[in-house]
């Protein structure tokens, strides 16, 4: 197993793996799915070539022995020494087996690297489970909320999702 940074050529095998992590069927096979909240894909190929071609982006990936992306977690430096922490990702059949925390506490690790002193998210508001995970992990919620995105990118949302600001200082 190992924790490399993405690249280009890692595209496709990626976008599949955020997916399926998140909606369609193959989602249900984990806690994470938003199969329930949203219709429509996590990540498109484009977008996700967008992603790894920007300099200011990184995606993480974790791979099994045999060299498959079984997860990954995008990250993003902001203003005010915060990187932005997103899609964190794990192969539904996979969750609950520690993978996750692995590659959580690799992207704190990178945190340092790059000079930032607080991870921040958003997560659905009515995830509970999941924002539960992140508060065991010292993530707190900052009490702000910020509205689902405009367009249907990331997806179409069945009913109003608002989302919960959740950040840690490491």
């Amino acid at each position: 197993m190992s924790i490399t940074k993405a690249t280009i050529a890692d595209t496709t095998e990626l976008t599949a793996l955020v997916n399926s992590a998140y909606r369609g069927q193959s989602s249900q096979a984990g806690w994470t799915t938003e199969a329930h909240l949203l219709d429509g894909i996590r990540i498109d190929e484009e977008t996700m070539k967008g992603y790894l071609q920007s300099g200011d982006i990184t995606i993480l990936k974790y791979c099994n022995s045999e060299g498959k992306i079984i997860a990954c977690v995008y990250l993003e430096p902001k203003d005010n020494k915060r990187l932005y922490l997103g899609m964190l990702s794990v192969s539904p059949t996979l969750q609950a087996g520690g993978i996750g925390r692995q590659l959580l506490h690799e992207a704190e690790i990178w945190c340092h690297k790059l000079n930032c002193g607080v991870i921040y998210m958003t997560v659905i508001t009515t995830r509970t489970e999941l924002i539960d995970w992140y508060k065991r992990r010292g993530y707190v919620d900052t009490g702000k909320r910020e509205p689902f995105h405009d367009g249907t990118r990331f997806g179409i949302p069945k009913a109003h999702i608002e989302l919960m600001v959740l950040e840690k200082e490491v």
